[in-house]
């Protein structure tokens, strides 16, 4: 295919904030990726954008297997809050109160939160 230029799992991208690896950050209103490396602000690095990760979540809040999950871009973490925040995946694994992570499957197009 002429026209093919990447699988697209991976992206180059530039935060306009500082990423730790493993953390996730939404560029713009639609595209979410988690970054594979340490990301300096407004330098650009490669973020995970498909696929399965685990991902930081709200410790005080219980998640089952099919929840729609959103980013708290200000604790940079994942919950169930529709109310002005992006959905960037759904939960593959179950996640009990408390605890600090969960399975996510990132999703490669994301609603507009309600």
């Amino acid at each position: 295919m002429k026209n093919f230029v990447q699988r697209g799992d991976t992206l180059p991208l530039t935060p306009t904030a500082a990423v730790a690896s493993g953390v996730g950050y939404l560029f713009g209103a639609a595209l979410f990726g988690v970054a594979v490396s340490d990301v300096a602000a407004n330098t650009e690095g490669e973020f995970k954008t498909e696929g399965v990760v685990e991902i930081g979540k709200t410790s005080a809040l219980a998640i089952s297997v099919g929840d729609r999950l959103f980013w708290d871009a200000a604790n940079k973490v994942v919950n169930k809050t529709t109310a002005a925040q992006q959905c960037v995946g759904i939960a593959v694994a179950a996640a009990v109160n408390p605890s600090a992570t969960v399975l996510m499957k990132l999703v490669p197009s994301v609603p507009v939160a309600t």
